[in-house]
């Protein structure tokens, strides 16, 4: 191979440029952040974030509340909401440093950090998306790197303080995403396979951190308890029934390697295989592996037999955790002076910041120079023409409560309208809305019914029971620069009663 130089950027210290790598990726998402409007999850979890609750339907309340903060501290902008969750993603940059550098170097860490930029996934949607990830991925880095410092560290005096914080970062990852508890079971299976760590079960120590982990979740428990274990049912059906699928894991590999890019996906898998091949020999590389192995295996497996129901982004905190692997390989081959590295990372880093600007600049595109084809971010436009529209036709008079036909349908009315006017899920699987709205409330009130699908037929058909009447109303036009991208209907239903039992809490397993 042709061995080069070592690259210019190796006059600069892996710190400083770690803090020019955060500056030009946060700028990044913040154009990501701005170009498009919330999607359907994003909009949902700001409706339901202004009820201010233990917890949540979908998944733990962290990001929840990160959403209160957002627009109660900054505004009901799009900007300003995915704020907190775009400043996380700074402190998740810094975390996959500090674990690379504590493991294998500063190089190392540099380099899993440019690699966790370069992953869309974990370096642009869940660094600027309001999602349940932005708080689980610092969360678990900051607990993988209390436990290299539990387990490698010489002086063993500040090994109770580093416990402490695996604990805390245990309790926050099992409070942003149930994957959380992926972090302390990994951490059991190291000490239990690693003959050198195993003392450690015999201390106080990690029972202590196990037992602080488990209080920080409590309101997660608390909340359940107190609505049938709601989140867990709902969790747990999202697979489906068995059924053999021999060709959905090459399916969900091949969607694995869009959301990570397979430069990313298939060398982490690989080390992650070998890592796990050679045990706890390499014990720095055995811990990542032990750590990472359970969301991966767990979110990947089941594709055997639910094809339509895992999601790929469901793996991709476990290959967060193998970045330090990485980017000791990278390092390792600047070390090395192999040629084809410099062009790879650049192109990685390049391309990255090219499909962002792309999807930038397709978020202004009009829709008659698509020859009427479908809006391509059809899902991330702001329904805002819905708030003009209520204002403007003064819709408050035909109904005290709207009523919206599909959950997410709620969750992006209740955004634009930034919680000013009532909005419930009449659905079958109303989601987060049908624990925290009451529909008894709302007994004897008429509503503005909505849904982009919904005829008459079928308003009908769903709503006959619960109103007295039910009356069409002029559509309103969702437009995307200027062009009518979609229509939402319209009804008048009149004189609400006998809300169905699901639309008060929504139990039923998720649609494909």
């Amino acid at each position: 191979m042709d061995r080069i130089p070592p690259p210019a950027t190796a006059r600069l210290t892996p710190e400083r440029r770690l803090a020019g790598l955060i500056l030009i990726a946060l700028a990044l998402r913040i154009v990501f952040a701005t170009s498009l409007g919330l999607g359907m999850d994003e909009a949902y979890t700001v409706a339901t974030s202004r009820d201010v609750v233990l917890s949540a339907f979908d998944h733990p309340p962290l990001s929840w509340w990160l959403a209160t903060l957002g627009h109660r501290l900054f505004g009901e902008s799009d900007l300003a909401l995915r704020l907190p969750f775009i400043l996380l993603s700074a402190l998740t940059n810094v975390l996959v440093f500090l674990l690379g550098r504590r493991l294998y170097g500063a190089e190392a860490g540099f380099w899993a950090s440019f690699a966790l930029c370069c992953a869309p996934v974990l370096g642009v949607i869940d660094a600027s998306w309001i999602l349940p990830d932005a708080p689980l991925l610092p969360a678990l880095l900051g607990g993988a790197l209390a436990l290299a410092h539990v387990f490698f560290d010489t002086d063993s005096s500040r090994a109770p303080l580093w416990w402490l914080l695996a604990a805390v970062c245990s309790g926050l990852a099992m409070l942003s995403k149930y994957h959380g508890v992926f972090l302390p079971a990994g951490a059991f299976l190291f000490m239990i396979l690693s003959p050198r760590h195993r003392f450690w079960l015999k201390t106080p120590w990690p029972w202590l951190a196990g037992l602080l982990a488990l209080a920080m979740f409590s309101p997660v428990l608390i909340w359940n308890a107190q609505h049938d274990w709601a989140s867990f049912v709902f969790q747990g059906g999202r697979t489906g029934d068995p059924r053999l699928n021999l060709k959905a894991p090459f399916i969900l590999i091949g969607m694995q390697s869009l959301f990570l890019m397979p430069w990313i996906l298939f060398p982490c898998a690989f080390l992650l295989f070998r890592a796990l091949r050679r045990g706890p020999a390499p014990e720095k590389d055995f811990l990542l592996a032990c750590l990472a192995v359970g969301p991966i295996l767990m979110f990947s497996l089941p594709a055997f037999w639910s094809a339509s129901r895992v999601l790929p982004h469901w793996a991709a905190p476990g290959y967060l955790l193998l970045l330090p692997l990485l980017g000791r390989e990278i390092a390792e081959l600047f070390e090395r002076g192999i040629g084809w590295i410099r062009g790879a990372v650049a192109g990685a880093g390049g391309l990255i910041a090219v499909l962002i600007v792309l999807l930038a600049g397709l978020a202004h595109l009009r829709l008659p120079a698509l020859s009427g084809a479908r809006y391509p971010l059809l899902e991330t436009l702001d329904w805002t023409d819905f708030s003009r529209e209520f204002v403007a036709r003064d819709l408050a008079r035909e109904g005290e409560f709207i009523g919206a036909y599909r959950w997410f349908e709620a969750g992006k009315i209740d955004a634009v309208l930034g919680g000013r006017f009532p909005v419930l899920a009449l659905s079958d699987d109303p989601r987060g809305f049908g624990a925290t709205r009451d529909p008894q409330e709302f007994l004897g009130r008429d509503a503005v019914i909505v849904g982009r699908y919904l005829t008459l037929e079928q308003a009908y058909q769903v709503y006959e029971d619960h109103f007295d009447s039910i009356e069409p109303l002029p559509p309103i036009a969702i437009t995307a620069n200027g062009a009518t991208a979609f229509e939402l209907k319209l009804f008048k239903g009149r004189n609400f009663h006998d809300p169905a039992p699901e639309f008060t809490l929504g139990i039923q397993p998720p649609r494909p």
